[in-house]
């Protein structure tokens, strides 16, 4: 939980977020895929500022357009700031929920085409209803606690990529509850660093379908900073994989959004290791860093005595995967790659 002293108010015209930095040693560990949860509490920080600017942005925008959407904007921010001033705790809750981001950045892509923006998803976070709807699960292992909500219905959740399951019935959220239990057992014993970060920061799940072949299926989405998705697998050891897989996608977007870790987006393409298309630089960075984890977390699991044969092949592949796809990134020849060291 936040400290309120920490939480800042905004005010009418909406203060200007503090500018945020990552220390040199949270980066350090950010790089090593680690952190934990002082890294999660920086990171959050930064996409707090991130969508107090969106926030703002979108009042301004909306206030040059047609009168109608800019009464209807101006009272969605007022009721924001308002809510800051009678209970911050409430305020930073909404601010931080996992789809503000893409619902603001959503509404300002259609004022920008002249569009009327939808804002219902912003009065169901604000009314307190929207949470309200979806199933909530909750693991405890070592004292260590996993909540979640399963994210099962709403427009936002199409942010994944993915097709989406129908609302969960009773049953479909018990499994849900018995797999992530396993999960969390094996992330809280096994990849304790990995479990503080997760439990820190992932606050929404989005059950997907699986895939068409029955694979497993998961995603992280740019703008929904907390949340992650997936299908339900029936082996525990590849749900914790999933959450550890798909958390570092979310912290490498977070870290995006304040440290310029390459440049802008060209035509150039590198080859992923473990697909058979060439990939954008961001991309690459993207899948190097995740599967960075997924080198760790096999790691663990030989260094634990578990997981045999499978655990010594999943290492080996994922660890000569990542060390190419570093390589390729290396030897680009494009910048950011390399952090200067810091002058006397």
């Amino acid at each position: 939980m936040t400290p309120a002293a920490n939480i800042p108010r905004v005010g009418r015209s909406s203060a200007e977020p503090v500018p945020r930095v990552i220390d040199l040693a949270t980066f350090a560990d950010l790089a090593r895929a680690r952190g934990g949860a002082r890294a999660v509490a920086q990171l959050g920080a930064g996409q707090l500022s991130k969508r107090m600017l969106l926030a703002d942005a979108l009042r301004r925008t909306a206030a040059a357009g047609p009168p109608a959407v800019a009464a209807e904007v101006a009272g969605m921010y007022e009721r924001l700031v308002d809510l800051n001033r009678r209970d911050r705790r409430a305020w930073h809750a909404v601010m931080m929920h996992p789809f503000l981001d893409e619902g603001l950045a959503r509404a300002l892509g259609a004022l920008d085409r002249g569009e009327h923006p939808e804002l219902g998803w912003l009065e169901d976070l604000l009314d307190g209803t929207r949470q309200g709807k979806w199933p909530v699960v909750r693991t405890v292992c070592d004292e260590q606690v996993l909540q979640l909500w399963l994210a099962d219905s709403g427009s936002l959740r199409d942010a994944h990529g993915h097709a989406l399951t129908e609302p969960l019935d009773d049953k479909q959220v018990l499994r849900w509850q018995e797999a992530l239990e396993g999960a969390w057992e094996i992330l809280v014993r096994r990849h304790p660093w990995h479990a503080e970060a997760v439990g820190a920061c992932i606050q929404a799940l989005v059950p997907l379908c699986p895939g068409t072949d029955g694979t497993a299926v998961s995603s992280a989405a740019r703008r929904a900073y907390g949340a992650i998705a997936a299908s339900l697998p029936d082996d525990p050891v590849l749900l914790a994989l999933t959450l550890v897989h798909e958390f570092l996608h979310v912290q490498l977007g977070a870290l995006l959004d304040l440290v310029p870790l390459h440049g802008p987006p060209s035509d150039a393409r590198y080859h992923a290791p473990w697909r058979p298309d060439p990939r954008p630089a961001g991309a690459l960075l993207q899948g190097t860093y995740a599967h960075l984890g997924v080198t760790d977390f096999w790691r663990a699991e030989l260094a634990a005595g578990v997981g045999g044969e499978r655990a010594r092949h999943e290492y080996g592949t994922w660890r000569g995967h990542t060390e190419d796809a570093a390589a390729a990134l290396l030897d680009s020849g494009l910048e950011g790659w390399r952090i200067p060291a810091r002058t006397p």
